[in-house]
């Protein structure tokens, strides 16, 4: 089982003959993702990757079975390319567009809490189910099939997370980079939750960075309704004060938001929390020997 995408979904790219969305596009198709069309105003009935090009979101619902978008759309048409999947009926949208404005992406969360879709992104690296689909940015040769669920906010972290898994011989179920956007469309918990309800995902990790509190959530969540166990990494703990760097969403706004405070209360809610990225497979491995003794 996975969570999201699988080889049954039925993809399409909003953006496919631009630059990024050409490129992307190939790589997908490339690894095997079910892509089965894209979408570019303008351009519809041409065909571009020997799949179909449509006008809109709602010809590629109806005319191939559409249920899942990514996106690669300028910033200022991004929130717009969102709203037309979410209500022409596509039920997983992921956005990889960086720089959508904030108070563009208030409106879009208002806008798609309408219909029954779920939003990854923006600013995000996408999600991959190995060897099934991937949509997104990530590179695919990295990845093997396995019981390992990860959620991240930081897509080279992901990257790292999935080869020292991969390395380890476990391999992942599904992974969902949620990006580091203020505003962003899954939240850490929800994403947890996704693969806690997964059968086939046994172990999960969770990657976290300074700024907000949804680690916070994810992790007061896995103490009192968690099954399964949880390792966790929160990078920034050795961001200079006072200077700007990183995700958007990295913005410490009191005590509560520093890693060292997210690392406290991820500890004492049962997360197996490691200091350096480089642990990250090692601790996975040594909790899921001890879980299954």
């Amino acid at each position: 089982m996975s969570v999201l995408v699988n080889k049954n979904s039925r993809i399409i790219v909003q953006g496919i003959t631009g630059h990024e969305g050409s490129f992307h596009a190939e790589q997908m198709i490339a690894y095997g993702s079910p892509v089965v069309g894209g979408v570019t105003p303008g351009k519809g009935g041409d065909m571009f990757l020997d799949r179909p090009v449509f006008n809109t979101v709602k010809e590629a619902v109806d005319k191939v079975q559409a249920d899942t978008s990514i996106i690669f759309v300028p910033p200022a048409f991004a929130a717009d390319a969102i709203m037309e999947a979410a209500e022409a009926g596509i039920r997983v949208i992921i956005c990889i567009t960086e720089g959508i404005p904030v108070q563009d992406m208030i409106k879009v969360k208002d806008y798609i809490s309408k219909f029954p879709c779920v939003l990854i992104g923006p600013n995000c690296p996408g999600v991959i189910t190995p060897e099934e689909a991937k949509v997104g940015i990530m590179p695919g040769f990295i990845h093997r099939k396995g019981k390992i669920g990860i959620v991240s906010r930081s897509g080279t972290l992901t990257y790292e997370a999935v080869d020292q898994v991969t390395k380890e011989g476990m391999g992942q179920s599904t992974c969902i980079g949620i990006g580091g956007d203020p505003v962003p469309g899954t939240t850490t918990l929800q994403a947890i939750q996704m693969l806690m309800s997964d059968y086939e995902t046994e172990g999960i990790i969770m990657i976290g960075e300074i700024g907000g509190s949804m680690e916070t959530e994810a992790a007061l969540w896995i103490r009192d309704f968690g099954t399964k166990p949880v390792v966790g990494f929160i990078a920034g703990k050795t961001a200079p004060k006072g200077r700007k760097m990183g995700h958007a969403g990295a913005i410490i706004g009191g005590a509560a938001d520093t890693a060292d405070a997210k690392i406290k209360i991820m500890s004492e809610c049962g997360i197996h929390v490691v200091d350096s990225p480089s642990q990250i497979g090692k601790k996975m491995r040594e909790v899921m020997e001890n879980a299954s003794r």
